[in-house]
C-alpha cells in the first residue's frame, strides 16, 4: 500500500535520482532509517522499477553523434499472440530502440529510435522492419525538436 510519504519519496525521487537518503528523509519528514526502509521496500516491489541518468542528446550530439530521433509506426501481417509478442521482442532488445508502445487501434506497435544519422537509422529498419515477413506496413516521423520529454508519472 502506497501511503502519503511514500508519494512523496517517489515524487521526489522521479525528479531527483541522485538525491542523498538524508536530504530525501529531510524533505519528507521522517528519519533516514524509515525512508530508506521505505525506499527499499518500493524497489523491492517494484514499484521502483530503476534508477538512471536521463541524458541530454541535444547536448551530446557533437560527442556521439546521437542526431535523429524517429517516431515508428508499425503495423503486422499477422497479429497473434505469438506474432506480436515475437515483434516486441525483437524491438525491445534492440539498443537503438528506446521505447516500444504496443497499440490499439491504428498500429500495431509504436517504437521511439534514436540514430547517430540516416544511414545508421536505415540499418536499423533493415534490421527491425525490413528482415521481419511480418511487418506490413512503418511510418517514420523524424523529430526536428523536441518541446518536452520527462519521465515522472503525476503523483
Amino acid at each position: 500500500m502506497i501511503d502519503s510519504t511514500d508519494r512523496a519519496i517517489l515524487k521526489i525521487l522521479q525528479t531527483q535520482g541522485d538525491i542523498t537518503n538524508a536530504e530525501l528523509s529531510t524533505r519528507v519528514q521522517t528519519s533516514p532509517a524509515t525512508t530508506l526502509r521505505r525506499v527499499n521496500r518500493m524497489k523491492a516491489e517494484g514499484i521502483i522499477h530503476h534508477t538512471a541518468a536521463i541524458l541530454d542528446a541535444d547536448r551530446l550530439k557533437a560527442n556521439i553523434g546521437a542526431g535523429l530521433e524517429a517516431i515508428v509506426e508499425i503495423s503486422l501481417d499477422h497479429q497473434s499472440a505469438v506474432m506480436l509478442d515475437a515483434f516486441e521482442q525483437l524491438a525491445c532488445t534492440h539498443p537503438n530502440v528506446q521505447q516500444c508502445y504496443r497499440t490499439s487501434p491504428g498500429p500495431d506497435f509504436v517504437l521511439v529510435i534514436t540514430a547517430q544519422d540516416m544511414p545508421q537509422y536505415h540499418a536499423i529498419t533493415q534490421a527491425l522492419f525490413t528482415s521481419q515477413a511480418n511487418v506490413r506496413n512503418v511510418k517514420a516521423f523524424f523529430s526536428i525538436k523536441r518541446a518536452k520529454f520527462g519521465t515522472a508519472l503525476p503523483l
